[in-house]
C-alpha cells in the first residue's frame, strides 16, 4: 500500500518532534517534508534539532537527513505532500493554515482555528460526525482541495471523554475540575526550572478559559454552517503548572441531573469505546478510559503511557460532599493531548475518505 505522503509544520518544536517521533513506522502515513522557521530552513533536521531532540528515543532515521523548508514554501508542500500536521505556535497559526488548506487538509495542533464555527474540533470517541461539517467549510471559504481540521487544548483530554461518557446517558448539570499541568505542555523553554522547581503555578495563560469553554463546541451540534454549542452545562476550571515533564491530570467533582448508581458509572466506563472497531484506526486506544481500582492511581509516573499513551486513566471515584461524585483522571499530554491526537483525527479522516 503507498503511504500518504505528510507535512509537519512546526517540526522542530516540542510538537513537531512528536510527530516524527510517532509517525516513523505509521502503516498510512509517512512524513515526506519538515517546515520550520527560517532560522533553521537548509539544514538537515537532524542538524535543525541538534542538542535539543526531547522525545526520549533517536530520530527516525528516514527523517533525519530531511531538508527542513521554511513554512511559507506552500508551493514546495503542494507538490510533495498529500496533507500537512500543523504544529504551529498559535501566534502564526491562523494566517499559515488558512494558506495551506486553500490546497492541502490541515489537521492542526494550533488554538488559532478551535472557535472558528465551521471547523471541527475532533476527538473521535467524542464527536466523529463533526467531520462532516468539512465540505460546508471549503464552500465557506473557497478551499477547493484543502480544509483545516483541529484538537482541543491538551488538557481536555484527561477529562473529557469520562465526562461525555457520562452525560450521555445521565445528563450532567455541573463540573468543577482542577487541573495539575505538566511542564511539556507550555513546549520549551517553557516554564524555567527556577520558577517550577519546588513550586506548583495557579495560573496558566488562557487554559481555565480553554478548559471551560472547549467542550462547549466538541459536545456540539452542525446546523446549517456552523457548529452550534452545547451549554447543556457548566465547568468551573482552576489551572494549575506543576513539576512533572508529560502527564497532565485532574480532579473532577460533577454533579448530575439525577444521581446514579457507583457501578453503574465504572459499567458505563469499562465499556465505552465509540469509535467502531472496523475502522481499525492504529493509534485509537483499545480501551478509551480505563480505570484503576487502587485507592492512589492514577500516578502520572506509571499510567500516563497506557496504551500507547493514547488512554485517559481514571480512578477514586467516590461520592462528593457538595456534588454527587468526585474522581481523578489523567492522559498523555504530548501524545494524545498534542501528536498523538492529531494522528487518531487524521486516521479518521482517513478511513472516511477526506484524505487522499
Amino acid at each position: 500500500m503507498k503511504k500518504l505522503r505528510v507535512g509537519i509544520l512546526g517540526a522542530t518544536g516540542m510538537v513537531g518532534q512528536r510527530y516524527i517521533d510517532l509517525l516513523r513506522d505509521h502503516p498510512w502515513f509517512a512524513v515526506s517534508v519538515v517546515f520550520a522557521s527560517e532560522r533553521s530552513a537548509g539544514k538537515s533536521y537532524k542538524d535543525a534539532v541538534r542538542g535539543r531532540w526531547y522525545t526520549g528515543s533517536d530520530i527516525p532515521e528516514k527523517a533525519s537527513d530531511l531538508i527542513v523548508k521554511k513554512v511559507d514554501e506552500i508551493d514546495y508542500a503542494k507538490e510533495n505532500c498529500d496533507f500537512v500536521f500543523s504544529a504551529l505556535g498559535s501566534s502564526v497559526a491562523k494566517q499559515v493554515e488558512e494558506k495551506y488548506a486553500k490546497d492541502l487538509p490541515v489537521v492542526s495542533n494550533a488554538s488559532s482555528n478551535r472557535w472558528t464555527k465551521d471547523v471541527p474540533m475532533l476527538i473521535p470517541e467524542i464527536n466523529p460526525e463533526h467531520i462532516n461539517i468539512i465540505s460546508k467549510q471549503q464552500n465557506n471559504h473557497g478551499f477547493r482541495k484543502g480544509f483545516i481540521v483541529v484538537k482541543p487544548n491538551c488538557s481536555l483530554q484527561s477529562y473529557l471523554t469520562p465526562l461525555y461518557a457520562l452525560h450521555k446517558n445521565f445528563r450532567i448539570k455541573k463540573v468543577i475540575i482542577t487541573t495539575m499541568q505538566a511542564v511539556s505542555g507550555a513546549g520549551h523553554p517553557g516554564v524555567s526550572c527556577f520558577d517550577i522547581l519546588d513550586n506548583i503555578v495557579p495560573y496558566i495563560s488562557g487554559e481555565e478559559e480553554k478548559t471551560e469553554e472547549e467542550p462547549k463546541k466538541i459536545l456540539g451540534k452542525i446546523k446549517g454552517k456552523e457548529i452550534v454549542k452545547d451549554d447543556s452545562f457548566e465547568i468551573s476550571a482552576h489551572c494549575n503548572r506543576v513539576p512533572v515533564i508529560d502527564g497532565h491530570m485532574a480532579c473532577i467533582s460533577v454533579k448530575f441531573e439525577k444521581k446514579p448508581e457507583k457501578e453503574k458509572i465504572l459499567e458505563i466506563w469499562r465499556n465505552f469505546r465509540s469509535i467502531p472497531q472496523e475502522l481499525s484506526l492504529p493509534f485509537a486506544p483499545k480501551n478509551p478510559i480505563i480505570y484503576r481500582k487502587e485507592h492512589d492511581r492514577p500516578q502520572t509516573r506509571l499510567d500516563r503511557n497506557k496504551d500507547k499513551g493514547m488512554a485517559v486513566v481514571v480512578g477514586r471515584l467516590r461520592d462528593c460532599k457538595v456534588f454527587d461524585y468526585r474522581f481523578t483522571a489523567l492522559s498523555h499530554n504530548t501524545i494524545r493531548g498534542a501528536a498523538g491526537g492529531g494522528i487518531l483525527n487524521a486516521e479518521l479522516l482517513y478511513k472516511r475518505g477526506y484524505l487522499k
